[in-house]
């Protein structure tokens, strides 16, 4: 299969491409799984991987190419938002079949496949993340081929609910916008990163408070990593406050999920299975 890597968020570095690469001809020398970056992927435009419509028409040329199985998104940071809503439009039939797969800022484009009704959309390890782990790489390639259940997080497999999994701060800012998708009956999965808690419970108030998210099945709490201080220190741990929040609004708190931004982060495909 042929995988293409396009950024959309971020700027990416020749570096960590050459890297991936690199595993990829260690670990797969029989070519049963290539990767291609689309050259837009090293743009620089102040903060972005590129300009905006360099970044939009790198993503589109790659989800509708008919010699791509898959896209992967090179990394986060952020960006993507400024791209979505463009993009949507001009995808084919083509783009409908391939596997997509990211987290973090990628959430958003996630947010808007799934939204239009792509069935292949995964919140799970970035291109960039491949060269950190090689069981994280072979996770996120798996699924990339073939939809491998053994790359899920291990509630999926016991529980039949569609689900769906986001960066906390990119669902906080998706929701009551034209990317929003409808979550009703969904379990879904919560990650952050690099937050105050202050924040993180700012955000679950403004979260569970829409009656869009009070429609979901349940909510489970990944990993909230590289937590900012707060001074004084906020008294709650992540899993508190979500619980509180959870409570509050009546949404029932499933308890955890092994996603996060780390190399244990697992995938977690949109919608049923």
């Amino acid at each position: 299969m042929k995988i293409g890597i396009v950024n959309a968020s971020s700027r990416f570095n020749r570096e960590r491409a050459d890297a991936v690469h690199e595993w990829f001809a260690a670990h797969v020398p029989d070519g049963a799984a290539q990767v291609v970056f689309h050259p837009a992927s090293f743009g620089k435009h102040g903060h972005f991987g590129g300009d905006d419509a360099s970044r939009a028409a790198a993503f589109v040329e790659y989800a509708n190419d008919p010699r791509l199985d898959a896209v992967w998104f090179a990394r986060g940071g952020y960006g993507s938002c400024r791209i979505a809503e463009a993009v949507l439009p001009q995808l084919t039939d083509v783009a409908r079949k391939k596997r997509y797969l990211g987290y973090s800022d990628a959430g958003t484009l996630l947010a808007g496949l799934y939204k239009a009704g792509f069935e292949h959309v995964a919140h799970g390890p970035m291109a960039s993340d491949a060269v950190r782990n090689d069981a994280t790489a072979w996770r996120a390639l798996n699924w990339l081929k073939r939809g491998d259940p053994a790359s899920w997080e291990a509630s999926l497999h016991e529980d039949p609910r569609p689900a769906a999994a986001f960066n906390l701060s990119i669902l906080d800012a998706l929701v009551g916008t034209a990317l929003e998708p409808d979550l009703s009956g969904h379990v879904l999965m919560l990650e952050d990163v690099s937050e105050p808690l202050y924040r993180v419970d700012r955000m679950m108030f403004h979260l569970t408070g829409q009656a869009s998210i009070r429609k979901v099945a349940g909510i489970r709490l990944g990993r909230v990593s590289a937590i900012v201080e707060n001074d004084p220190d906020f008294g709650l741990t992540p899993e508190e406050i979500v619980r509180y929040w959870c409570q509050r609004s009546g949404i029932p708190y499933l308890g955890a999920a092994d996603i996060g931004h780390d190399r244990d982060n697992k995938v977690v495909p949109f919608g049923p299975r």
